[in-house]
């Protein structure tokens, strides 16, 4: 049975101060801040695929979220950006989109992706937060647009990555004003360079990760 904030009884039933604020607190709990988007979060690891299965077999919704507080509950609950296996990947991506080149609302679309390699790792985590919370937040979005899908975290042995994906390639001026405010969400160092792929080019090649940028930022 759920229980209902007490309030003891001061001064002919008038609460103190110190007790009237404890109270807005105990309510407070229960009040969620709902997101602008619902959104899922995928995990896949194709070096674990069987040899009967295809790579969205391997494709899991761990769950989905559209609140503040269930996306800091989910969150807490799973391993660090910097710690999932190498080959796999986080994906978080709005309601109803598939972390896939094929998806139709991906299909004409691309990616800013920035490269991490071994020994910046320890930015990882930091970077991932900070573009989830850009992404969910809606920073990212342009007036009047609906050109961000989801984004991916890719673990590597190599390198690792982090991919922002859009649901337009052929648009420059959007595109590149994506990219930018990506690099403001993250605060890169001038070192690290953001580039956009397309998805066309990654099904021809059947990967993304030699590709050839089409933008910069």
């Amino acid at each position: 049975m759920a229980m209902e904030p007490q309030v003891d009884a001061v001064n002919e039933g008038e609460a103190t101060e110190g007790q009237k604020e404890q109270q807005q607190q105990q309510v407070d709990l229960s009040v969620k801040h709902p997101l602008e988007d619902s959104w899922t979060l995928w995990f896949d690891n194709p070096k674990l695929k069987k040899p009967e299965e295809s790579w969205e077999d391997t494709l899991k919704n761990i769950m989905s979220f559209s609140t503040v507080e269930d996306f800091w509950c989910l969150y807490g609950n799973i391993l660090p950006a910097s710690r999932i296996p190498s080959g796999s990947n986080y994906s978080v991506f709005k309601h109803g989109i598939k972390p896939m080149w094929e998806d139709p609302q991906n299909a004409k679309g691309g990616k800013w992706v920035l490269t991490v390699g071994r020994g910046e790792r320890k930015h990882m985590d930091e970077w991932w937060l900070h573009s989830l919370l850009a992404v969910i937040g809606g920073t990212l979005e342009l007036e009047g647009h609906e050109e961000i899908c989801g984004l991916v975290v890719s673990a590597r042995k190599s390198q690792d990555r982090i991919s922002l994906w859009t649901r337009t390639a052929e648009t420059p001026e959007l595109v590149h004003q994506i990219g930018t405010r990506l690099r403001q969400a993250l605060n890169l160092p001038d070192r690290f360079q953001l580039k956009y792929q397309t998805h066309d080019d990654a099904l021809n090649t059947g990967s993304s990760f030699k590709n050839k940028a089409l933008y910069q930022a």
